[in-house]
């Protein structure tokens, strides 16, 4: 399919940042609303246009030049304004610079609720620049009611609950979205324009694959088939090889559900790559945080508990509770599993509950590391080049394993200037150097206020290798965002205390965004941006 054109585009290099111009306006059913500009500087960054940051989901934006440890306090930092949205939010907020909307260049974030609709808003205060809505209640199509379901894991309604994903070369934001149509239950890819919210290939492709395999739900013809009721699609969204890769889990862990990641070409969305990680088996979801991606196009996920056949040897087909390397097309190539993966099975205790961080490149030791952990509280170091495979007794065909914590890991570290930084269930954040590729045994530093469940999923922002700063979110009521010296985590910058105690509890596994001297919060059904004061 060829892609629809936006009326006339040209490409602008504004402030060395690409940004998409509208050489002549094209039509929208959405029209931009309190669009006057607040003043923002234009910003000379690249944006957050994927979840975490990058592909390697370090979580680290070095390109913050107006935030610093010096200005991060209480007398100069503080919430500035809030945007209410039309339902939760558990997907990151991404931003994008000089986004030409209304003929001028916008900074602008992005919010994508479960309420399925996906908002554009000025990113220094100017208001909503488009809100794109995938309902339509008079035509019997709706967000997905949880009583539906069975649970209410996200409350009230499931809609978007996964980070979308920007291309900034085209201009299109994608984003999965799943709706109740006239009783049957649907989940769509879309490919939007950032400038207008609209569709830019097609309407959008339903998400409905299917794999040679024994296990339910099948069409009695050997397929394994997807059924969309049973299957929650958190994880972030990835954009790599030209493809936008779709993870799903389970919803509530009511089965019978699969671990299924999909590849859909981004210049048509058309399905090209579909593996399921339990075919002949049970469970597996693919569930927290997102799938990463290395320089040559690797993809790399883990898995939660489900079905493994206990093969050192790459003929499993069934791979719960694993670390998998991909090709493009979605083949596994290596894997580690850890040798009590039964009792993480049987248990509860997933892997797949915290998300794959990959490393730099290490000048010395192994070069190519991944970083990651699981519900029992254990950091495994895998090296990404030979995982290890599975081993029955322990695991020490790893790099490196450790047991630093009081509780089970569900968020995921993050990294900056040899150190990597975790903040686990019910425990402090905790910064461990990072030497010769291998970790410290015990944390290097630490903060003193726990975190409550789920912990906190941690963003760095710093100028290039110096004013580092770890952001995080304790997602209590109210919440609270934290700022660290990230040389020293055990020195607290700022507490926003009750500044947010207007706008509701948070959301698991929520990720502060840090871009052009701002940070931006997600509480309830509420955008906070916080900032300098003067």
């Amino acid at each position: 399919m060829k892609r629809p054109l936006l009326g006339r585009w040209c490409i602008a290099l504004l402030l060395g940042s690409w940004a998409l111009s509208g050489c002549s306006n094209s039509s929208s059913n959405n029209s931009p609303n309190g669009g006057s500009n607040s003043g923002g500087v234009v910003a000379a960054s690249p944006g957050t246009l994927t979840y975490r940051n990058d592909n390697a989901r370090t979580g680290q934006n070095l390109e913050e030049t107006i935030l610093t440890p010096a200005n991060v306090n209480a007398a100069q930092f503080g919430l500035l304004f809030s945007y209410p949205v039309d339902g939760w939010v558990y997907a990151q907020p991404l931003y994008m610079p000089n986004v030409f909307i209304g003929g001028q260049p916008r900074n602008v974030v992005f919010v994508a609720t479960e309420h399925d609709t996906v908002y554009a808003f000025d990113a220094d205060g100017g208001g909503i620049l488009w809100q794109r809505s995938f309902i339509d209640p008079g035509s019997g199509v709706t967000s997905v009611p949880m009583g539906d379901i069975g649970c209410t894991e996200v409350l009230t309604e499931n809609g978007i609950t996964s980070t979308p994903v920007i291309d900034p070369a085209s201009g299109i934001l994608y984003v999965v979205a799943m709706t109740k149509e006239n009783g049957e239950y649907v989940y769509r890819i879309h490919a939007l324009s950032i400038t207008t919210g609209n569709d830019v290939i097609g309407t959008g492709t339903v998400i409905a694959p299917s794999i040679p395999g024994a296990a339910d739900p099948n069409d009695g013809q050997g397929h394994v088939v997807f059924n969309p009721i049973r299957h929650k699609q958190r994880a972030a969204l990835l954009l790599t090889n030209g493809l936008v890769y779709v993870a799903f889990a389970s919803q509530c862990d009511v089965p019978p559900y699969h671990g299924w990641l999909l590849g859909y070409d981004v210049k048509t969305l058309q399905l090209v790559a579909t593996f399921n990680d339990t075919p002949n088996g049970d469970d597996g979801g693919i569930w927290n945080g997102g799938p990463a991606a290395d320089a040559a196009g690797n993809v790399f996920v883990i898995t939660g508990n489900g079905t493994f056949d206990r093969q050192n040897n790459m003929s499993n087909t069934n791979w719960g509770d694993s670390f998998l390397r991909m090709t493009a097309r979605l083949g596994v190539i290596d894997f580690f599993t850890p040798f009590n993966q039964q009792v993480l099975a049987d248990n509860d205790l997933d892997l797949g509950s915290s998300i794959p961080m990959l490393l730099p490149d290490q000048s010395v030791g192994r070069p190519h590391l991944l970083i990651s952990g699981g519900k029992e509280g254990r950091i495994y170091v895998v090296d990404r080049d030979n995982m290890g495979g599975f081993q029955t007794t322990d695991d020490s065909q790893i790099v490196q394993e450790l047991d630093p914590f009081p509780g089970a890991l569900f968020t995921g570290p993050a990294y900056f200037n040899n150190t990597v930084y975790f903040a686990a269930n019910h425990d402090v954040v905790k910064a461990f150097s990072l030497t010769n590729g291998l970790l410290s045994a015990s944390p290097v530093a630490q903060g003193s206020a726990p975190f409550t469940y789920p912990g906190s999923q941690l963003t760095i922002s710093a100028n290039g290798s110096i004013n580092g700063i770890v952001w995080a979110l304790d997602v209590g009521i109210p919440v609270i965002l934290r700022a660290y010296l990230a040389a020293d985590v055990g020195q607290l910058l700022y507490d926003s205390g009750n500044a947010l105690q207007n706008f509701g509890g948070g959301q698991s596994f929520m990720v502060p965004t840090v871009a052009n001297g701002k940070v931006y919060v997600i509480t309830g059904d509420t955008l906070s941006v916080f900032g300098l004061l003067h």
